[in-house]
């Protein structure tokens, strides 16, 4: 069972997602986890955001393959604008979660309170680990990333809605 740190803020919970580039990974965990929290009835009370450490694709489109394989899993793509990693993302954010171990470590690595760690941390079926980087690859290395997020955001979401009935959402 997975273990959330606490909401920072009563009545509220944010998720940030750190990858790159913030135009494959990142992005389709975002429309993926954004999507099944809305389904789960939690829309008004948990806010995901995602973001990259590198600056390369700031205010572009998700890559067009990410996108592809979103909307032919019945995904909306189209919202998404890239955005740069800043500090201030781990004082905004009750959970952050890297793509990989460099991202992880170009944030600042993790932290003692759960707060800070790699978003494989929370896959219920290979925990750890990275989730590989699509970007040089063909169409099955969005589909496996696409697998690995639908899985694991469906873990996060049973996690935040136990977390939401136990109290997080009230002040």
């Amino acid at each position: 069972m997975i273990e959330l740190p606490t909401a920072r803020t009563p009545g509220s919970y944010r998720i940030a997602l750190v990858c790159l580039g913030n135009i494959c990974r990142s992005p389709m965990a975002d429309v993926v986890l954004s999507a099944r929290i809305d389904e789960a009835g939690l829309s008004g009370r948990v806010g995901v955001d995602s973001c990259g450490t590198g600056d390369w694709h700031v205010d572009g489109p998700m890559d067009d393959r990410a996108a592809a394989t979103l909307i032919a899993a019945g995904y909306d793509a189209s919202r998404h604008r890239a955005r740069q990693f800043a500090r201030t993302w781990l004082d905004d954010h009750d959970l952050v979660l890297a793509m990989d171990a460099q991202n992880l470590a170009d944030i600042g690595g993790r932290t003692g309170d759960g707060r800070v760690r790699l978003f494989r941390d929370l896959d219920p079926v290979e925990p750890g680990g990275d989730v590989p980087d699509p970007y040089y690859g063909g169409d099955a290395g969005f589909e496996e990333v696409l697998a690995m997020v639908e899985r694991t955001a469906a873990a996060i979401v049973a996690a935040l809605h136990r977390e939401s009935t136990s109290g997080w959402t009230t002040s």
